[in-house]
This record gives structure tokens, sequence and C-alpha cells, in this order.
């Protein structure tokens, strides 16, 4: 006898979180890179993600994440959470 399970996925658990990253490196790179700064946060953390090399080496990093209520959310990231926790697609 075969018996039809239907799979009912747990609702997607999300919230909303503050994070705070600091980070502190030495690094080794041109000059005229560095004075892009709509570029350089992006060329950073490139940077930072490769690892310590001969150009690069980390000297510090802090991580801290507190949840937020999601009524203290921009109404785009509520809008977003609701889109998330009814998708059928995301488990």
């Amino acid at each position: 006898m075969k018996h039809d399970v239907e799979f009912q996925p747990s609702p997607l658990e999300v919230g909303v979180y503050e994070c705070e990253v600091r980070l502190k490196f030495r690094l080794i790179e041109e000059k005229s890179i560095l004075s892009d700064r709509d570029h350089l946060l992006e060329l950073l953390l490139e940077a930072f993600l490769c690892g310590s090399d001969e150009y690069m080496e980390p000297v510090h990093s802090d991580v801290q994440v507190e949840e937020m209520a999601e009524v203290d959310a921009p109404p785009q990231m509520r809008r977003q959470l609701i889109r998330l926790r009814n998708s059928k697609e995301v488990s």
C-alpha cells in the first residue's frame, strides 16, 4: 500500500538585523586607486576577503549583530520580509 505524503516546509524564519563591522588592516595598494571614494569600500572588502598575503595584513576585526524590531525596519525591508515568508520556493 502506497501512502502519498505531501511535504509541508516549515515557515522561513527571517529577521531584520543591524550589523556593524569594524576592520583594520594594512594594505599595499596603488595610491590612485585609493583616491576613488566610490570604489574604495568595494576594493578594501575584496582585499580583506582574499586573505592575508604579502600585500595585506589583518590587524583587527570586530562584528556586532543585533536583531531589530521589524516595525523599525524601512517599509521596503518589511515588504521583502513578507515576500520571503510567503514564498513557497524558499524553505
